[in-house]
């Protein structure tokens, strides 16, 4: 079991870090943010499964919307996310001080894209990385691919993706995370799409902390 609480942070001059806090019952064994895709908010379904699952099992999980969000209530986000990645970066800072223990970053999408890119920036700021459905290119264009900063990834990193997404298929997947120096694991969702919906969203979210937990026993310990 968790206790789900709202949680803000307004600090002057810092981003605004706003969601909800799962608490779980048991001693915390690390702590996971956790964000939303572009077109979605930190209530989406499969958001809310996975912080569940990673509560019930010890995690505290702050469940946050990105500062696209918090601006515009609907609508995609604009600009280069650069606001976004302080955002998280902020949510971050905030739950070291409140989690003992490692501190991941987790992101749906768009979210879990504006992650990896904060992680290759500054490795430090997270021990770990949780991405569902990262979008490789966009549908119908495997061109255009969003892998320019994967060479400069040093962070664990576990990709969860659904075989039908159209964000990018299972071969491009695998090839897309050989560009990664550091080591990562490719979860495969067999009939999912965009959404991990496929056989349901809390059963989904239990693989998910499965493959999270053998991946993150490696993770390096904070200094």
């Amino acid at each position: 079991m968790s206790v789900v609480e709202r949680f803000t942070n307004e600090t002057p001059n810092q981003p605004a870090v706003r969601g909800y806090l799962h608490r779980p019952e048991t001693t915390s064994v690390g702590a996971l943010v956790l964000t939303h895709g572009a077109g979605s908010n930190c209530g989406a379904p499969m958001l809310v499964a996975v912080a569940e699952t990673f509560a019930r099992a010890g995690t505290m999980v702050l469940r946050c919307d990105l500062p696209f969000r918090q601006t515009r209530p609907h609508g995609p986000p604009s600009g280069n996310g650069a606001q976004d990645r302080a955002g998280l970066r902020r949510a971050l800072e905030v739950l070291r001080e409140i989690a003992p223990g490692r501190v991941f970053l987790g992101g749906h999408s768009y979210g879990g894209r504006q992650g990896s890119m904060l992680l290759a920036e500054d490795p430090s700021v997270a021990d770990a990385l949780l991405l569902l459905s990262y979008p490789l290119h966009p549908p119908n264009k495997p061109q255009q691919l969003r892998t320019a900063h994967f060479p400069k990834l040093r962070t664990l990193a576990l990709f969860v993706h659904g075989s039908l997404d159209p964000f990018g298929s299972p071969d491009e997947m695998r090839a897309a995370l050989e560009l990664i120096p550091s080591h990562t694991q490719l979860l495969m969702i067999d009939g999912a799409g965009h959404d991990l919906g496929r056989g349901g969203h809390a059963n989904v979210a239990r693989r998910v902390l499965a493959a999270w937990t053998e991946m993150a026993r490696a993770a390096p310990a904070p200094q």
